[in-house]
């Protein structure tokens, strides 16, 4: 385990330089627009190295290709994406046969999850339950963890902190296949930071966020079908979840045409409330952490406990998402504040 860790960290980091001056040669350049945080054209792409540190990290570890696998799939997609751009119905196609694909996979593992649950005897279709909706959750995280990657350092910082928590869960549960999967993919992410996370080098591009987030999707489907409390497994990507829904269903509710690309979510209106990047990835990276703390209590065995815990994770997800209006109302208080642009992802 430790071998594939320092695998992985070895190769993002020295990886990294060679995509950067591979990716302006070629011209893949994120050129600013009106959804973008950046004022400054950056090469996308940065994805490819975070790509390489899982892929040298996770072949190591006996087993793990039940996270290779959707990561590749996806980081596929995501790596069309950056390079040419792929028609919205055609990208999502593709994305539906890669969290089938993935769903398959994990569903069908030789920890056999239809021993788990039996309806009426018939494992087969448990089994087949399982993937289609180890599936859906794919297709959806990934697509959700690409939208949280849109200023500086925020997916690669969300990557990490979930990798880290899922490590701690697993460890705490001898589940050694997933610790090692869960690190990997946390210092993978940390692999990008140096390049990213201040004044950006380069951007994670779709083929980094498709990547992690399959990466991240993996780990989590993993757990639950493991046994693992749904809490401690999802608490470390609830923010991103939130967000992402939250913005969606506000969206929908306001008429707005919500499959176009837009700027609306939390963390963007944030930074447009004044709030740098770097202050927006710290504050979303540290609830996102404490949300796995909360999380961690569901394992504790105290049904008071769980209960006490989960409700103040909901209340401070609540917090998170009605930030920007707690900030505008603030704001209109004291009176008219400037707002630096940042550059950024996106």
């Amino acid at each position: 385990m430790t071998v594939a860790v320092l695998a992985a960290l070895a190769t993002g980091l020295l990886v990294q330089p060679a995509v950067i001056r591979l990716m302006l040669r070629a011209a893949v350049i994120d050129v600013p627009g009106p959804r973008s945080s950046h004022a400054v054209p950056t090469p996308r792409g940065g994805g490819i190295a975070v790509l390489l540190a899982l892929g040298a990290g996770l072949t190591l570890l006996g087993g793990a290709l039940l996270v290779l696998v959707p990561v590749l799939l996806f980081a596929v997609i995501g790596l069309a994406e950056d390079i040419d751009g792929v028609p919205v119905g055609v990208r999502l196609g593709i994305q539906v046969f890669a969290g089938v694909s993935g769903g398959a996979l994990l569903a069908t593992a030789d920890y056999a999850p239809a021993r788990l649950v039996r309806i009426g005897g018939q494992d087969g279709a448990v089994v087949t339950v399982l993937a289609v909706a180890v599936a859906c959750w794919l297709v959806a995280y990934v697509n959700a963890f690409n939208f949280m990657d849109g200023v500086n350092g925020i997916a690669a910082a969300h990557a990490a902190v979930a990798g880290l928590a899922l490590a701690a869960v697993s460890a705490s549960l001898h589940l050694p296949l997933l610790t090692g999967s869960a690190l990997v993919v946390s210092v993978a992410a940390l692999s990008f930071l140096p390049w990213n996370a201040g004044r950006p080098r380069i951007f994670l591009g779709d083929v980094g966020s498709y990547g992690l987030g399959a990466g991240i999707g993996a780990l989590v489907a993993y757990a639950v079908l493991h046994g693992v409390a749904v809490e401690a497994a999802v608490a470390p990507v609830a923010l991103q979840v939130a967000d992402t829904g939250w913005t969606l269903a506000r969206r929908i509710r306001a008429g707005e045409p919500w499959h176009r690309a837009h700027r609306s979510h939390v963390y963007q209106r944030l930074t447009d409330a004044g709030w740098s990047h770097q202050r927006v990835t710290a504050v979303t990276a540290a609830a996102a952490a404490g949300l796995s703390l909360l999380g961690a209590v569901s394992l504790l065995g105290s049904p008071l406990a769980r209960v006490l815990a989960d409700t103040a994770a909901i209340a401070a997800l609540g917090l998170y998402l009605g930030g920007p209006k707690l900030l505008a109302r603030r704001s209109a208080a004291s009176g008219p504040v400037l707002v630096a642009i940042d550059s950024g992802d996106r």
